[in-house]
């Protein structure tokens, strides 16, 4: 069973040195989260993930959950990590003091939950979605909903889910039949069963609040129709503690092919009582902050899960003695070399590294800009950093579970016949990674969403926020020759995605279906094409530090594979682009 090590150096890089976060400490609310502060809780993260929650990975995969009765238990030691989590403070990291949480930057919050999607992905969805709750109830919650939920939602004794999908709908919401009968008193009486709820029921809290997507009788039809609603496992009694149960129960888990150690509920509102949440139906505004802050987590599960895979990888490769190098023995006095001598190894293991490394830095740009909109004083600054993070979740969320998921796959391939042994650990990480690319819209949808919405959005307002910069880095270092063999390729790549926008916005615009069949491989030239982008400048912090510390000569090599390697496919996809939909449109469906 490989065992996790936080990449704490790796992080600190993509943090303080790619991204800048010391631009950060300058925003008011973020003046006291120095260095040394966020050291610490890196340092102490990292604790927690490789000595209480990795351990529990494969034997809470091994077990699953149990359901009995409407009850659901969570794995051997669950429990009581989630109390050690609990304690502390972990649930309350990135949250507002105002509620009890200590108000950490949203950059620092998102490598600690990197970490914990890397050491168990399983157990991280139970504190995942309650911070997504957190959110929504945050944002659109009333006084008295917010003072009532959010401290208990933030110091981890109650938990949120999301509640969305029906038994016959999944993304398309305006056909749910879910529906909240006004009372007398305010309250709402919901009624209906939602499907596939992660953390729907369990053992781990005092108290679970529901998010309920419902429509109110009477009300427009589709999506114009729904409100949100908050509906308590508990209702909270004169003390805020939870007391009366409510109309709310589990039916049934899921028996799934990955993260079985996290609980995947058939939810039955019964004359439930509920709160509601924003206004009456607008509750996909609503429901759309939870499920935006449920993307971009999602796509840090896809990076987990491929720094899992690529340490388990890494350490296979320098252990496995077979066969000899191309070039002659490397390590003679023994009876063979190990397999990371040979050049097909190397090559699956740097794909890893440098998808995983360029995700990275990535990811903390977009933590950043997220930081910025919270934080930032000027309104300027803020609209452009929410553009920003508006047109790239999509992508994060698409382009980092892809990536999770064929690192995991290159994984197994490292491992061999090993690899696809459950005892070695290596198949779960891919099943585990299989549901992120599913779940929180599929990748097809997100592609749908980027080509169809964020590409047009305010006369495309939002995609020069991605555009501009890069443009102006290309322009900056074409001189530089040092380096030529970064910002070069980057250039390439990037003339590649503003032809493929051109085409996708002029035969879309004609024919919608045109823009649907590009949709997913638009997606992937975006995301390698600003990967690109965060390795040119990974290359530019590294170089001058090459020659003196490995570490950096590193970050310099595999710049140069991702740039020589792995970006070239920037081509097929524009071509795939460019080719169109017919060939796919024009498929009799009868032939199928």
């Amino acid at each position: 069973m490989p065992a996790y090590k936080a990449p704490l150096r790796d992080m600190r890089y993509a943090l303080y040195d790619v991204i800048g976060y010391d631009d950060l400490t300058k925003l008011p609310g973020y003046e006291d989260f120095d260095r040394d502060t966020v050291d610490a809780v890196l340092d102490e993260a990292a604790k927690i993930c490789e000595e209480v929650l990795q351990p529990l990975n494969h034997s809470g995969d091994a077990e699953g959950c149990h359901y009995e009765n409407g009850v659901v238990r969570t794995p051997k030691g669950f429990k009581e990590a989630y109390t050690l989590f609990r304690d502390g403070g972990w649930t309350s990291l990135a949250c507002a003091p105002q509620y009890g949480g200590q108000g950490m930057p949203v950059s620092v919050n998102a490598l600690v939950e990197e970490m914990i999607c890397a050491a168990n992905m399983s157990f991280g969805m139970y504190p995942g979605l309650t911070h997504g709750a957190y959110k929504a109830l945050h944002a659109f919650g009333s006084k008295e909903l917010q003072d009532s939920y959010l401290p208990k939602l933030v110091d981890g004794t109650w938990s949120g889910t999301m509640c969305m999908t029906e038994p016959h709908c999944g993304t398309d919401l305006g056909q749910m039949r879910t529906k909240a009968v006004p009372q007398e008193d305010g309250s709402y009486r919901v009624t209906g069963t939602k499907i596939f709820i992660s953390a729907g029921e369990h053992d781990l809290t005092e108290n679970i609040i529901h998010l309920v997507l419902a429509k109110i009788p009477g009300g427009p039809k589709g999506t114009k129709g729904v409100s949100l609603f908050l509906v308590p496992k508990f209702l909270p009694d004169a003390n805020g503690n939870p007391g009366e149960r409510n109309g709310v129960r589990c039916g049934s888990i899921e028996h799934k092919m990955g993260i079985k150690a996290s609980s995947t509920c058939v939810m039955n509102f019964d004359d439930a009582k509920g709160f509601l949440v924003g206004e009456e139906h607008k509750g996909m505004k609503a429901m759309f902050t939870m499920m935006n802050t449920a993307r971009l987590g999602v796509g840090v599960q896809g990076l987990g899960l491929a720094e899992a895979a690529y340490q388990g990888a890494v350490t296979y490769a320098k252990d496995r003695l077979q066969g000899r190098a191309l070039s002659g023995a490397k390590f003679p006095e023994k009876a063979a070399d190990p397999i990371i001598v040979h050049p097909d190894v190397r090559r699956m293991l740097l794909t890893q590294r440098a998808y995983i490394e360029g995700c990275r830095a990535l990811a903390m740009w977009t933590a950043k800009c997220i930081d910025i909109y919270r934080m930032h004083p000027d309104p300027a600054e803020r609209e452009k950093a929410d553009d920003y993070v508006a047109l790239v979740t999509p992508v994060i969320k698409a382009f980092f579970t892809d990536i999770g998921f064929e690192a995991a796959n290159i994984g197994v391939q490292v491992f061999g016949g090993h690899g696809y042994i459950r005892d070695n650990g290596m198949e779960q990480l891919v099943r585990d990674a299989r549901i992120a690319q599913i779940y929180e819209g599929a990748n097809g949808i997100q592609g749908l969403d980027l080509v169809g919405r964020k590409m047009a959005m305010h006369a495309g307002r939002y995609m020069r926020t991605v555009f501009h910069p890069i443009s102006e880095y290309v322009e900056a270092n074409k001189a530089n020759a040092a380096l030529a063999d970064f910002v070069g390729p980057l250039g390439k790549a990037f003339g590649r995605l503003q032809q493929a926008t051109m085409h996708v916005a002029r035969a879309g615009m004609a024919r919608p279906d045109e823009a649907g069949a590009a949709a997913t491989d638009y997606l992937r030239l975006f995301g390698l094409t600003v990967l690109a982008f965060m390795w040119a400048r990974m290359a530019e912090v590294s170089l001058p530090q090459a020659d003196s510390d490995p570490f950096h000569k590193a970050k310099v090599l595999t710049a140069r594979f991702y740039m020589e390697r792995l970006l070239p496919q920037t081509g097929a996809l524009l071509a795939t682009i460019t080719a169109g939909g017919k060939t796919i449109m024009a498929f009799e469906e009868a032939a199928f």
